[in-house]
């Protein structure tokens, strides 16, 4: 048997009803962390560093894209700067803020994170842990 991944997910999705409008807002914003397209299928785009993890499509049974209450997609940041140039560009291409950068102290002394609803209403995260102020 192979070793465990250390992960616990194979991908997520997240549906959009303007394909082309959040390919582009997706291949930069998350470009900021060192994320980028690396599967691409008529109507849908996989994101990762090394296979795909992040899709974004237009719904498979044709119907709108809807958002989630209580839902939301954090993507990992290898630093503070990360989270802040995240930020920074989703609100520059039309996200709205839904929690700016900085600690979470809730979520433990170390987290640092921002949120933002991308051009569908989805709830989306860049989040640090930074043990240095563990």
């Amino acid at each position: 048997m192979p070793p465990l991944s250390p992960s616990v997910m194979s991908h997520v999705s997240l549906g959009t009803n303007d394909f082309a409008r959040a390919k582009a807002f997706y291949d930069a914003v998350l470009a900021t962390l060192q994320i980028r397209c690396v599967m691409e299928h008529p109507g849908a785009a996989a994101y990762g560093r090394e296979f795909p993890e992040f899709w974004v499509q237009q719904p498979f049974d044709g119907g709108p894209a809807q958002t989630a209450n209580g839902v939301h997609f954090a993507f990992l940041a290898q630093s503070a700067e990360e989270v802040r140039a995240f930020h920074a560009t989703a609100l520059a291409l039309g996200a709205r803020d839904d929690g700016p950068p900085g600690p979470r102290p809730l979520y433990g002394p170390p987290y640092y994170g921002a949120y933002v609803r991308d051009l569908d209403g989805h709830k989306i995260e860049a989040m640090y842990w930074d043990e240095s102020a563990a």
